[in-house]
């Protein structure tokens, strides 16, 4: 087999059209994948097919039109678009004398670069090994062989067998390491639950500007730049949103199409999130002319998530990149609840319509309460300045409080536990906000 050279960047994308549709993906995305891997990409190869071929995926004259490529650029990698069995990246591999990458290679490389957290490597490398596993004898046929002579008689297993155990064993390790990461942020979601915080969550196809609004909103310094997957760990922010008050915001890493599955499954964990948010951002990039396909692809990974049943907010972002009528503004349903939002992450253009949107979805449950206390009750009005819902506070001849607060009524009742006096001192309630 061929030896493997540990750098080389020129690369030969492969593209198919299938008859089946769901089977073919966007060449452009395909591009940008193999860019933000840090590909240089040479030549794009394309063909059209009913069905790939068994042995090559490709037909053979195609393969024979990549072969004569090959060597005069000096190709150091040719990916294809698509998911390959071992058995054809083995069979290319030999008859191109090259390395050969398929889409979810391409995409695993791509989160292992931008993993940045102890658990986003341990994610990143769960599904590495996992799409490893199945692909061991590829380009190491020499561990196929027992190992024999004086002194080099092993146990019966061939070098294979015992990578392949090895990385059993790997996998093992990572996944409850996984486990526990998964059992801390369900102690983190079972405290934001207890103290009524409500949270939100900003999903979307990838550069569709999630972090660059995540920025804006919370002032959080997340790295954003224009390519995919520009971020990958996710990360949580407090968000401030009278009169309904902190408000924990998530940036999630971004979705794309035909996501492999071992990398949705490894970042489980991290999706849960998503899975149990008051309320999802999905981010659409309104200058992308894809952006209705985009929105479908999104909603397939939710899907697989068990995410599709939470509440939805549409955030229409990039409209300083439309033309002069673009501009930010409301979209409400049928039954006057806002569903869509027009914004500008960069230029801030729409943000206070977007944090208004926010205030009337997350508020459906919020209650304004006057709350009138002795000045013996120092200890429940500091209770109440303590849980962020008091908006407005004035004395009392008596020497006593008079509270003006807004409050989710779920927290509210875990208040008037915490002290009943709560309970006694109310004295008006207002209608929802």
């Amino acid at each position: 087999m061929i030896d493997r050279p540990e750098g080389g960047e020129r690369a030969i994308l492969v593209h198919l059209h299938l008859r089946d549709p769901l089977l073919t993906s966007d060449l452009q995305e395909f591009r940008e994948l193999a860019l933000s891997a840090g590909a240089v990409v040479v030549d794009v190869i394309t063909s059209t097919r009913d069905v790939p071929d068994s042995k090559y995926f490709l037909g053979s004259g195609k393969v024979e039109e990549l072969r004569a490529v090959v060597g005069p650029e000096k190709i150091d990698l040719i990916i294809f678009d698509h998911n390959l069995t071992p058995g054809q990246e083995r069979n290319l591999e030999r008859a191109l004398q090259c390395r050969v990458l398929d889409r979810t290679g391409l995409i695993l490389d791509i989160f292992a670069q931008r993993a940045r957290t102890y658990e986003g490597k341990l994610q990143v490398e769960l599904a590495q090994l996992k799409h490893l596993s199945s692909r061991l004898i590829r380009g190491w046929t020499h561990l196929e062989r027992q190992k024999g002579g004086i002194g080099l008689r092993g146990p019966g297993e061939t070098q294979l067998e015992v990578d392949r155990r090895l990385i059993r064993k790997r996998i093992k390790y990572i996944t409850e390491r996984l486990e526990k990461v998964r059992s801390q942020r369900e102690q983190g979601r079972k405290a934001r639950r207890r103290a009524s915080l409500p949270t939100v969550s900003l999903v979307g196809y990838t550069n569709a500007g999630k972090s660059t609004l995540f920025n804006a909103l919370t002032g959080a310094e997340v790295w954003v730049a224009n390519q995919l997957f520009a971020t990958l760990d996710p990360t949580l922010r407090a968000l401030n949103l009278p009169p309904i008050g902190k408000v924990i915001c998530a940036d999630t890493v971004g979705f794309v199409s035909k996501l492999p599955h071992d990398l949705v499954e490894a970042f489980r964990a991290t999706l849960e999130e998503v899975k149990d948010t008051d309320l999802l951002i999905h981010v659409i990039d309104v200058h992308d002319t894809e952006w209705r396909r985009r929105i479908e692809q999104v909603e397939e990974v939710l899907q697989e998530i068990e995410a599709l049943s939470v509440p939805r907010l549409e955030v229409y972002n990039k409209i300083d990149l439309l033309p002069a009528e673009g501009s930010a503004h409301i979209e409400r349903d049928s039954e006057g609840k806002i569903f869509r939002v027009f914004v500008s992450a960069v230029t801030g253009e729409g943000l206070s319509l977007l944090c208004e949107a926010l205030t009337e979805r997350l508020g459906k449950d919020m209650m304004q309460i006057e709350v009138s206390l002795l000045a013996s009750q120092a200890r429940a009005r500091a209770l109440l300045y303590e849980a962020g819902v008091v908006v407005e506070e004035s004395h009392l001849d008596s020497g006593g409080f008079k509270l003006r607060v807004v409050v989710p009524s779920i927290k509210w009742q875990n208040l008037c536990e915490q002290a009943p006096e709560l309970k006694k001192s109310w004295i008006n309630q207002s209608n929802r906000i």
